[in-house]
């Protein structure tokens, strides 16, 4: 028994040389090559003592480095995120259920509220982290912005919310939750219009968030610069980007979203507003005439021709004749606010192919010049009441477009064509009597009017009678001239208007003149041989008053989705 035991006890004494014979080469090929200097010499024990130590210093701060990655990760697996309920992206309104919560306007914002809890709902505009744990954000409702500041505090905000809210894509639907705090200095930043106070947040969500692929194709931060400022920034370490009039349109949605555009189309608005207040005190009717006409009644070479099922169509250029024809029914005093188009292939920067008109007629009792004092009555109206009811928005478009103030007379401002002629030439330029002004001459004669008589608005009377339309009644006492004329705002025209011929046999010869069959216009003319009173109007372009009345210095930028010979889109 003893024998066999230490037999077995041996056996791996025995085996284990003998694995090692079975593979000598293993050492070998273990064993690293030795180290040479680059012209093949072996290394002294100096530089092998030097390398050796380089390598036990990266060995040391790599397993550092390792450790504390690792003790890192292991409290950030530890730490609660104690604000993870204050913040984050809400689900979809799909109108799951109505709170009647009570949203409060950026606009109220106000340093007497401070400390005032609020919620809010706004666009993003701007955010800015100086710290992790601080970030500056400023929110925007229509014309209004307002900063607000996000900073860390115990179990309140934490840096995750922090860090979140930073990322936020501009432009995103936030959903607010904070305080009004007084500040002890205004505001600098030049897009925030609520200088003397700014919200805290305690709470912020995204309720829509903006999924536009890859970067947007500008900042409303940037397209709300003046070109003043955008010029002045060209020389500093951070030039301010332009952004050109057709990156604007090519992407109108998100152009509109700036403050100045949010305030011109409430200007906008505001003049068709003041232009309906007035008629209607002035016992005018609203209607409606139709826009697509079987007849190119006015001036054949510059209407649309559209397919009308088997025939063709024209989209009308005005609501004229409709107008005159309601005057023949007896509505006495007509206006209509509707679309107007022009197939004038003319790519300035007061011309569009599609407008809104701001049409009016009325009979008159005794003489023309009725009208026209009503007229000066409808402007002095709007310019007058516009400055008291929109003066936020004004402000906020003089910010972008500073320009001269628009001057109003204090009495209407009309002068005969022959007289403005007259200035023209006693100026210097050469213009002929019964030629119509050139878009240089109409400029040129608002600055002698605006140096004579103060006065950026004013109405020229008694035009050529072979520059206006047929329907233009000629004066009784010079048939060269005829009872027309135009209104100006800073030398360019934004109304034209006459008396019209409500004669039936008279209007007859004036359309033969004018080389348009009676049978092509029989319903018109109808409307005469039944009696009509005499009568007056006009057409005044919605966003040629805009444009000039703000200094806009382009159409365009008075349309919301302007309509030229190159422009159908969006």
């Amino acid at each position: 028994m003893a024998s066999e035991q230490r037999q077995n006890v041996n056996v791996p004494e025995a085996a284990a040389p003998v694995a090692t014979e079975q593979h000598p080469q293993n050492s070998a090929v273990a064993k690293e090559p030795e180290e040479l200097n680059p012209d093949g010499t072996p290394l002294s024990d100096k530089q092998r003592r030097k390398r050796a130590e380089k390598a036990e210093k990266e060995r040391i701060k790599a397993e550092k480095a390792a450790r504390l990655a690792a003790e890192q990760a292991a409290r950030q697996a530890q730490e609660v995120d104690f604000a993870e309920g204050n913040y984050g992206v809400l689900p979809m309104n799909q109108s799951q259920e109505r709170k009647n919560q009570q949203l409060f306007a950026i606009g109220d914002i106000h340093p007497d509220r401070d400390g005032e809890s609020i919620t809010l709902l706004a666009r993003l505009q701007t955010s800015r982290a100086p710290s992790a744990k601080l970030v500056f954000l400023t929110f925007r409702q229509n014309v209004h912005c307002v900063q607000a500041t996000l900073a860390v505090t115990p179990e309140k905000i934490s840096r995750q919310m922090t860090k979140w809210a930073a990322s936020i894509t501009p432009e995103s639907i936030v959903q607010v939750e904070g305080t009004i705090v007084k500040v002890p200095k205004p505001i600098e930043s030049p897009s925030v219009t609520v200088k003397d106070a700014e919200i805290k947040i305690s709470r912020i969500f995204v309720a829509v968030p903006v999924t536009w692929e890859g970067q947007i194709p500008f900042y409303v931060d940037d397209a709300t610069r003046s070109d003043a400022e955008i010029e002045a920034s060209q020389n500093t370490p951070r030039p301010l980007p332009p952004i050109a009039l057709d990156t604007r349109l090519d992407n109108r949605v998100l152009d509109l979203r700036t403050p100045t555009n949010q305030a011109i189309f409430r200007l906008n608005h505001g003049v068709c507003r003041l232009f309906r207040e007035f008629l209607e005190n002035n016992d005018f009717i609203e209607i409606h005439t139709p826009k697509l006409q079987g007849a190119a009644t006015e001036s054949g070479a510059s209407v649309f021709k559209v397919d009308y099922f088997k025939g063709n169509a024209f989209l009308a250029q005005s609501p004229q004749l409709a107008k005159q024809m309601a005057i023949s029914a007896d509505f006495g005093r007509v206006y209509e606010i509707g679309p107007v188009f022009r197939a004038e292939d003319s790519n300035t920067n007061r011309h569009m192919t599609e407008f809104t008109g701001l049409d009016l007629e009325m009979a008159f009792q005794e003489h023309y010049h009725e009208v026209v004092d009503l007229l000066n009555q409808l402007f002095m109206y709007i310019f007058s009441e516009l400055p008291k009811r929109y003066a936020v928005e004004i402000a906020a478009i003089r910010r972008q477009f500073p320009v001269e103030e628009f001057l109003v007379p204090e009495k209407p401002i009309v002068i005969d064509f022959k007289e403005g002629i007259q200035m023209l030439r006693d100026a210097g330029y050469e213009v002929e009597d019964l030629d119509d002004l050139s878009t240089e001459t109409e400029r040129a004669l608002g600055k002698l009017v605006r140096d004579k008589y103060q006065t950026d608005f004013y109405a020229l009377d008694k035009f050529p009678l072979d520059i206006r339309p047929f329907y233009t009644m000629p004066d009784a006492k010079d048939s060269k001239y005829s009872n027309s004329y135009d209104f100006f705002m800073r030398g360019q025209e934004i109304l034209s208007g006459a008396q019209r011929v409500h004669d039936a046999k008279y209007l007859e010869e004036r359309l033969a003149a004018a080389n348009i069959p009676v049978s092509a216009m029989k319903h018109y003319v109808d409307a005469f041989r039944l009696g009509a009173p005499p009568h007056a109007g006009g057409g005044i372009g919605l966003e040629r008053v805009v444009m000039l009345y703000l200094g806009l210095g382009n159409i365009r930028r008075a349309s919301m989705f302007p309509r030229d010979p190159k422009r159908l889109e969006p």
